[in-house]
């Protein structure tokens, strides 16, 4: 039982949530929160779930951990997004710069590098810890959908962190196709260049979901 949420019964209110769209999931969601945020990376098809929770909270605080290592095309791609739906962006950064990286660890450690972990841990992880614990949400929007890796296919719409805010994944049942008509329907931008140094590969889990 999460003490932000005593009176919720998860595994009822993920049943209760079958079949639901994802406007009926955001609305029902926003009855739950105090103090909701919603988490990007602004990488392929974000434009999707920040609309779909602007337009029913506009002011929602936007979280975005900028690892400082994305695409030209992807800073391009946020600041048009902030721009275009408004949103009311808070960005937290690494407390250590890349160039600080670039000497102790010669760069990005791939996945293999036993460093890859510490990596990780300052570019993301610690950010988001911070951001949370200063943000103190107590419901927590994301774009994780079940056909993306093997670990969130054991998810669902409803889960709870650590700390026992709820995250709620609103788009968790959709596919790219499905995302490609909401984009369509609401003529929203998407971008594919995209880069993430703690995953590098698609089917990956950065910690962020399984750690958090």
């Amino acid at each position: 039982m999460s003490q932000l949420h005593p009176n919720l019964d998860i595994d009822q209110a993920n049943q209760d949530l079958q079949g639901k769209s994802p406007e009926q999931i955001v609305e029902w969601a926003l009855t739950q929160a105090k103090n909701p945020i919603i988490t990007t990376n602004f990488r392929p098809y974000e434009s999707a779930i920040l609309h779909l929770v602007a337009k029913q909270r506009p002011d929602i605080t936007v979280l975005w951990v900028d690892s400082g290592y994305n695409t030209d095309a992807t800073y391009q791609f946020a600041n048009k997004l902030i721009r275009d739906l408004d949103l009311n962006v808070v960005t937290y950064i690494p407390k250590q710069t890349a160039a600080h990286r670039d000497a102790t660890m010669n760069g990005i450690p791939g996945i293999d590098n036993p460093q890859h972990g510490e990596f990780t841990e300052q570019v993301k992880l610690e950010p988001f810890r911070r951001a949370l614990d200063e943000l103190k949400p107590d419901v927590w929007f994301n774009a994780i959908r079940k056909d993306q890796t093997e670990f969130r296919q054991g998810l669902d719409v409803l889960s709870l962190s650590k700390d026992g805010v709820l995250k709620v994944a609103p788009l968790f049942e959709k596919t790219d196709a499905d995302l490609d008509v909401y984009l369509d329907e609401h003529n929203l931008p998407n971008e594919h260049d995209y880069f993430d140094p703690t995953k590098v590969e698609e089917s990956r889990e950065c910690g962020l979901h399984t750690q958090l």
